[in-house]
């Protein structure tokens, strides 16, 4: 059975850091491409950032360029996304996701394996 277990979100003011984890079980991420995805209330889903099979490639949406860094480890299975000054606007559920090796918004398109997501929230 495929689980994702989506830790690390929380309350924060603005300019403060969260690091998000994702834990999966059923299928080993070795072969899949991962990334973040997030939805705020009333607004669409967005791709926040992916990282390719080999994690020779990375994507991250204009609006967290050089705030946040995505990452793995293949040994234990999970997805990490540090968020580093946090602003207001990225307050949203965050979501884990798995799919095969595409690159930007095509990857969250083509996205087969997404966990129920964690709430980040900023504000001071």
């Amino acid at each position: 059975q495929v689980q994702f277990v989506e830790s690390g979100g929380g309350s924060v003011q603005p300019g403060g850091s969260l690091r998000l984890s994702c834990v999966v079980s059923g299928f080993t991420l070795d072969y899949y491409a991962i990334g973040w995805s997030r939805q705020a209330p009333g607004k669409e889903r967005e791709g926040v950032s992916c990282l390719s099979v080999s994690d020779d490639t990375t994507y991250y949406a204009d609006s967290v360029k050089g705030r946040f860094t995505i990452s793995r480890d293949n040994a234990k299975n999970t997805v990490y996304l540090q968020m580093n000054n946090l602003k207001p606007e990225d307050t949203a559920a965050y979501y884990c996701v798995a799919g095969p090796n595409l690159v930007g918004q095509n990857f969250f398109h083509f996205a087969d394996h997404w966990g129920k997501g964690t709430q980040v929230t900023v504000s001071s």
